[in-house]
């Protein structure tokens, strides 16, 4: 497998819109603890962004040898607000984003039943140009259950088109993110998130599904216990034979910061899991 670090680790957990530390310094982190690259947010490059600012960023990963594992072209997607699904229907800036920064994944949002046919059509524009489109496993979203998701997957029917796999945010669900969601999940799995929390009735932060209400937790460090099983997740995922990216996708800004993040995720993930040398 290959490790990748989101810009997310350096945004606030409440406001996605926002950034911690420039690309330069997170891609300097990234690369001193041996990351193969990032998956960028619009909190540092995104479709409003400049061509001029697209490919500055792209030389800045390339001269420290990283790539970019997944791009996410605006902020409504992340959100999963009821905006989120326009990228479907006006694909092209998106996927020039994804030339222009050397990346064939990008992310998309799917709210709506309507949402699956404008997804037929991306994804088809997509493959004209060799790209792949990915929604992740997600509250308040067409992804928020395994079934669900299955059923979408099945539905937009384009080889093109694929899930990240997150077990937070189907845990948040009430969704079991073990074995059995996996071999449901396997042909469609394009990349990898990891996130932990710990669920329990008086969590600091409290999210809303569609499936079961609010649900309270608090956010923790990957590497701290008594949250998702990540030992469990990778044994899972070393059986399924995925050799993909695998995201660091903790916001980390009331973690310790992103540069603990960084170093001590990596640390984890490489003593439970088989990953290319950085």
């Amino acid at each position: 497998m290959k490790l990748s670090l989101s810009t997310r680790v350096a945004e606030s957990f409440s406001d996605k819109r926002q950034a911690a530390m420039p690309l330069a310094e997170l891609a300097d982190l990234a690369a001193g603890e041996g990351y193969q690259a990032v998956c960028m947010r619009a909190s540092q490059a995104g479709v409003d962004s400049s061509r001029e600012e697209v490919e500055a960023a792209r030389e800045l990963l390339a001269a420290r040898g990283l790539g970019v594992s997944m791009v996410t072209g605006d902020f409504p997607i992340p959100e999963n607000s009821d905006e989120g699904p326009g990228s479907l229907r006006d694909i092209t800036p998106y996927l020039d984003l994804a030339d222009g920064l050397d990346c064939d994944l990008l992310r998309v949002c799917m709210k709506t039943e309507d949402d699956i046919e404008w997804a037929r059509r991306a994804a088809d524009e997509a493959r004209e140009r060799g790209l792949r489109l990915a929604h992740q496993c997600h509250t308040r979203s067409l992804f928020e259950t395994v079934d669900e998701s299955v059923r979408v997957l099945r539905a937009v029917d384009r080889t093109n088109f694929g899930v990240t796999y997150e077990p937070a945010n189907l845990e948040l669900c009430g969704q079991d993110y073990g074995a059995a969601t996996l071999q449901a999940l396997a042909p469609w799995i394009f990349n990898v998130y990891v996130q932990n929390h710990r669920l329990h009735d008086g969590g600091a932060d409290r999210i809303e599904t569609w499936c079961r209400g609010p649900v309270p937790f608090d956010q923790i460090p990957l590497w701290e216990e008594g949250g998702i099983d990540f030992p469990l997740v990778f044994g899972q995922i070393a059986a399924l034979g995925y050799d993909g990216w695998v995201t660091v996708h903790q916001a980390s800004a009331a973690l310790g910061g992103a540069g603990e993040a960084a170093r001590r995720s990596a640390a984890y993930l490489r003593g439970i899991g088989s990953f290319d040398a950085g």
